[in-house]
């Protein structure tokens, strides 16, 4: 598709997508809790109706009256095989997340999802999951998707450090030790987003953490709750930085999500000089506004343990990085490589295409500012981040038009990022 160019002023207010990671949690929580969990402002993206779906198939009864969500909660025990391979489309959470539930359980399940999810590496589940007691496999004996997960009822708890700075590791492991006898204990290699952890403790569960150090005695079981979901800073990160680097810009994003385990991309933001007000608004949602306005931009380095707190906004900082004077570097960021798609790759390779000087490393990137970007063919390589990314960066180009293939993957989690940027334009830009 033709995407939106010569903007250069976006003014308006957007209310941001709901929080991806949360909406597919409550899903997973809600099933396996004992009642009813209601779910406001759940996000109706792609992946996250995988994990509904996944759930239906396991025999939970889940209703969707296009405002709220309602989840007649089974327990553990009440999961049921899949009468068919369960298919969760492109989300990585929901195969990574999912494998340690049905770790704990007494029969047999198959996991499979399209192209980029075959590619997923899944050893570093499926290893965790086995120790305990599990039989997880992956195609013809790889660690690739599809996966077969035989669960196995008596699951053993684990004492393990992890060998990479992974949520969704660290949730199945916390999923399948909350089916184990006895304690398991997670050491994190750099402090990963929290909201397994969060949502443990919201369903009546406990978990105690210290630092990157995480105890979970099992079994345990929930009762169903009230989740409302607030936004996604994910999703929001991309007008946060349309807001900055475009002329004449102010926008304001309501509804944000602030947990500090996820708002790496402020830091980042106020240490390059951006102008960015953050209020908070809901205490106990941990959600605000965030305010950003057109800012003059210093390159920086980006690196250690802020890395998971952003790891997902990259792409996007990577493009703010080509409006910055000087050179931004980002480094320690090897899990770019295991996204929807090697985000290192596709990043450099994508501004590159439209005139940005970008030089890919073994774990990061080094940009160089203040670049012009000029028009192109350029793909999504079917990422929904790289894809939103792309449309930001086609902005900036003054002459010339920017051509995205495989546009449709920005449906995973941002059903209406083209509407809301339509908004912002139409609103203030010319």
């Amino acid at each position: 598709m033709k995407l939106a160019t010569n903007k250069q002023q976006l003014s308006g207010t957007i209310h941001v997508p709901s929080d991806k990671s949360i909406s597919h949690r409550s899903i997973m929580f809600g099933s396996i809790a004992h009642g009813k969990t209601t779910i406001k402002n759940f996000l109706r993206g792609e992946d996250c109706l995988s994990t509904l779906a996944a759930f239906r198939a396991l025999g939970v009864s889940i209703e969707d009256d296009g405002e709220t969500i309602t989840v007649h909660g089974t327990g553990f025990e009440g999961l049921k095989p899949s009468k068919e391979a369960i298919d969760v489309g492109n989300s990585g959470t929901t195969i990574r997340l999912i494998s340690g539930i049905l770790a704990g359980r007494p029969f047999t399940t198959k996991l499979f999802g399209d192209a980029s999810i075959a590619k997923r590496p899944m050893a570093r589940v499926m290893n965790p999951l086995n120790e305990m007691g599990a039989d997880c496999t992956g195609r013809e004996g790889s660690e690739f998707p599809p996966l077969t997960i035989n669960g196995n009822k008596e699951l053993k708890p684990l004492h393990y450090n992890m060998p990479v700075a992974s949520a969704q590791v660290k949730s199945a492991i916390l999923f399948a030790a909350l089916q184990a006898e006895g304690e398991t204990v997670v050491i994190e290699k750099e402090k990963t987003r929290d909201h397994t952890e969060d949502m443990i403790r919201q369903f009546g569960g406990r978990v105690d953490v210290s630092g990157k150090e995480i105890h979970l005695q099992g079994p345990q079981t929930f009762t169903g709750q009230e989740v409302n979901v607030p936004g996604d800073i994910s999703s929001a990160a991309f007008f946060l930085v349309a807001g900055l680097i475009l002329p004449n810009s102010r926008i304001v994003l309501e509804n944000v999500g602030l947990n500090p385990t996820r708002t790496g991309i402020i830091d980042v933001i106020k240490q390059m000089g951006g102008k960015i007000i953050v209020e908070e608004v809901d205490k106990e949602n941990r959600s605000g506004r965030i305010t950003v306005e057109t800012s003059d931009l210093k390159g920086t380095e980006i690196k250690g343990e802020i890395i998971p707190r952003l790891i997902d906004e990259l792409p996007i900082i990577a493009l703010m990085a080509t409006q910055a004077e000087g050179t931004t570097v980002i480094r320690d960021a090897e899990e770019l490589k295991v996204k929807e798609t090697n985000r290192i790759d596709a990043v450099a390779n994508e501004l590159n295409h439209l005139g940005a000087e970008i030089t890919p490393t073994d774990d990061g990137l080094i940009i160089q500012g203040k670049t012009a970007l000029n028009g192109g063919k350029v793909t999504s390589y079917g990422d929904h981040r790289i894809g939103m990314m792309l449309q930001i960066a086609a902005l900036l180009v003054e002459e010339g038009e920017v051509e995205l293939e495989k546009a449709d993957a920005i449906a995973v989690s941002y059903p209406n990022f083209f509407e809301d940027l339509e908004n912002l334009y139409g609103a203030g830009g010319k």
